[in-house]
């Protein structure tokens, strides 16, 4: 039986490439933005590496070069070239070195770089630094001390002061649980230990449902335990990490 003979027209050619447009075009955005979220900068080189490594691997697959060989060799040289700008790169210390970097990284807006130097000089190198779309024109640096999250009280009936719609609790005790509540049983000594010394308590938990916020409603309400129930931020590893942040941050 002779062998099927198939042939693409130019339309059919062109549709061919606009799908391998499409794809590579897919792998470009993700390395620039898995580069993004790892690193906040370098999105530009980044693609600019990919495409240099796309065009110059095509080459090599057409000249003969086996494709397995191809990545071996790329990730070979991933491996040197990160140890060698490690060997090579200088620890940022002063903030005139911060301003410079922060205003390299803000398409050279000095105003920018001097801002998240003042930034790193108040909260220091363990400290966090988050950037928020503001609601005015003016670009403002916001210290807040101690820790925020952005969770908030799990029922109303958690609220101290109601003309606000804040729960406000003063030297409390803080419970971190890493998974979800849907039963105080298990808590049950520990609360219990909390009432005699007539402090407040602030539950943080991957979520509390069921029986156990409407136990802890009912105390409050009742006026037995001041306490307020939270629901953790963040989600798997992150979360986690985060849980042990404000453990540590607590004296936990």
């Amino acid at each position: 039986m002779a062998a099927k003979d198939v042939r693409f027209s130019t339309d059919a050619r062109d549709r061919i490439l606009r799908g391998v447009d499409i794809l590579a075009n897919a792998v470009v955005r993700e390395v620039a933005s898995k580069q993004n979220d790892m690193a906040g900068d370098g999105t530009t080189t980044a693609t600019v590496l990919a495409a240099a490594i796309a065009r110059e691997g095509s080459k090599a697959v057409a000249a003969g070069l086996n494709p397995m060989d191809l990545k071996r060799g790329v990730d070979l040289a991933v491996e040197a070239i990160v140890a060698d700008l490690k060997k090579h790169s200088k620890k940022v210390t002063s903030n005139d070195e911060i301003a410079q970097v922060g205003k390299i990284s803000a398409n050279g807006d000095e105003f920018i770089g001097q801002e998240i130097a003042k930034a790193m000089q108040k909260v220091g190198n363990e400290g966090v630094i988050t950037v928020e779309e503001a609601k005015s024109l003016e670009t403002e640096t916001d210290i807040v001390e101690g820790m925020q999250f952005d969770r908030g009280y799990l029922s109303p009936y958690f609220i101290t002061n109601a003309e606000k719609m804040i729960a406000e609790l003063d030297d409390a005790y803080i419970l971190i649980h890493e998974k979800k509540l849907s039963t105080l049983q298990p808590l049950l000594p520990i609360l219990e230990a909390v009432v005699q010394t007539g402090k407040p308590l602030i539950i943080i938990a991957e979520d509390i449902e069921g029986e156990a916020l409407a136990t802890l409603v009912v105390n409050k309400l009742r006026g037995g335990l001041k306490i307020a129930a939270v629901k953790a931020p963040g989600f798997g590893d992150r979360r986690k990490a985060m849980l042990e942040d404000i453990a540590i941050l607590t004296g936990g």
